[in-house]
């Protein structure tokens, strides 16, 4: 099973890295025809707006599916720059709450807990990550959740797991990667807030 995490890691951190450069590439050329004086029509400003928002996700997408290795560390600077520009124009608020540098393969675990979260959450909310000594705590809150009960339970629940879309490949992975951590994962479901900790 390790192996074929490592894998998909692997996948993951080669797509990124290869799409990173082309769309700095067209970010950096849009900026360029902006400073020449072309004209800020809607269009160009859909095209700003859109590899804006493709960085955005690349870098997440990075973090959340990318290998990480147990030495690997990653700057609070990074994780919330990340957040806040996975954030913008969004309905999800995030509040990264835990100090310092963490170790890379617990902010993954952190990342695919955001992603679950962002499924029950269609309406926007608030998620809070924070970490208590070696304890992670993350909280989705929102006036309106869309919780599917079997797909969470399958996250602590190896005789429940059910299959998943493309779309939700991050409760497949979630469970994998807590477990080559050595983390147990935890979960509380109440009808406007999601608690996970590991």
């Amino acid at each position: 099973m390790k192996a074929r995490s490592d894998i998909a890691a692997m996948i993951g951190s080669r797509i990124c890295h290869d799409l990173i450069s082309p769309l700095g590439a067209i970010g950096n050329g849009v900026e360029l025809l902006s400073m020449t004086g072309v004209a800020q029509s809607p269009e160009m400003a859909l095209i700003a707006e859109s590899v804006e928002n493709a960085n955005a996700r690349i870098r997440f997408f990075r973090i959340a599916y990318g290998a990480a290795s147990e030495d690997q560390t990653i700057a609070r600077a990074e994780i919330a720059s990340t957040l806040a520009a996975a954030a913008r124009g969004g309905r999800l608020s995030y509040f990264w709450e835990a100090e310092g540098d963490q170790p890379r393969n617990l902010v993954r675990i952190a990342f695919l807990v955001l992603q679950c979260l962002e499924t029950a959450m269609p309406y926007g909310g608030d998620i809070h990550i924070r970490r208590d000594g070696e304890t992670w705590e993350i909280t989705g809150e929102a006036d309106k959740l869309k919780i599917d009960e079997q797909l969470w339970t399958s996250l602590i629940s190896a005789r429940k797991r059910v299959a998943v879309t493309p779309a939700l490949v991050q409760f497949m992975l979630l469970p994998i990667v807590a477990q080559e951590s050595g983390r147990v994962i935890a979960l509380k479901l109440a009808p406007e807030r999601i608690v996970l900790r590991f």
